[in-house]
């Protein structure tokens, strides 16, 4: 009799591979929705605040800083300590290290308006792209990439509705936190706010298409396959 792994005809993909490809396109992403001019993310909106009104650490920096945060508050909402939240952390200074890479390169661009339109479209499509490897890659991923995911089993609620909410919560610290320190609100635009408001069910939009056709088996779930 065949197994269901079997007679699953969609095509594997490896998590690593899933994450690593998240990893690389999502930091691009966000350097380049800023350079867009449209305004930064809405997931790098709160790192990028502290950035500018404590600018004698870097944008990478103040990003992991902010993911500790986040994992911490994921522990504190299970009440348990939990070994994998501490591996998504490492992934996640991976992805901080490379926002400081790619902002060091990108000023290379040009900037026509045409192309600034044309980059935060791309931005845009990669940030969910990359949103929706993370949550089937099977493995630790970025924690503000994680906190939504985790956040949505833990108090059972769905994952759009979460994401929406916390892209926006972000924003406002975002806003007020630059409005009422530096006098005007930095790093927010028309394309921020409307990130925020349509990620979460364009993320869900694309990870239905990619479960059409593929399956995610990362190295641990492949071994115990031929283990069975």
């Amino acid at each position: 009799m065949k197994t269901n792994e079997e007679e699953d005809s969609r095509h594997i993909f490896r998590g690593e591979l899933a994450l690593v490809i998240a990893v690389m396109i999502n930091s691009l992403a966000v350097i380049l929705m800023l350079y867009s001019g449209s305004g930064i993310s809405a997931i790098s909106s709160v790192p990028y605040a502290f950035e500018k009104v404590f600018p004698v650490i870097t944008l990478g920096t103040w990003t992991y800083i902010f993911q500790a945060l986040l994992i911490l508050s994921l522990m504190i909402l299970r009440k348990k300590f939990v070994p994998a939240y501490l591996c998504s952390f490492l992934v996640g200074f991976a992805f901080s290290e490379l926002l400081d890479v790619n902002e060091a390169w990108i000023n290379i661009l040009p900037k026509t308006i045409p192309l600034r339109v044309l980059y935060f479209v791309i931005s845009y499509l990669l940030i969910c792209i990359g949103i929706a490897l993370s949550n089937r890659c099977g493995l630790p991923i970025i924690p503000t990439d994680l906190f939504p995911r985790e956040l949505s089993e833990i108090i059972k609620v769905k994952y759009s509705k979460i994401k929406v909410s916390f892209d926006v919560i972000c924003l406002m610290i975002t806003a007020c936190m630059t409005g009422l320190i530096l006098g005007h609100i930095n790093g927010l635009g028309i394309g921020t706010v409307m990130a925020a408001f349509t990620m979460g069910k364009v993320i869900g939009l694309i990870g239905d298409e990619m479960d059409k056709h593929f399956r995610f088996v990362n190295f641990t779930q492949h071994c115990s396959l031929h283990v069975q």
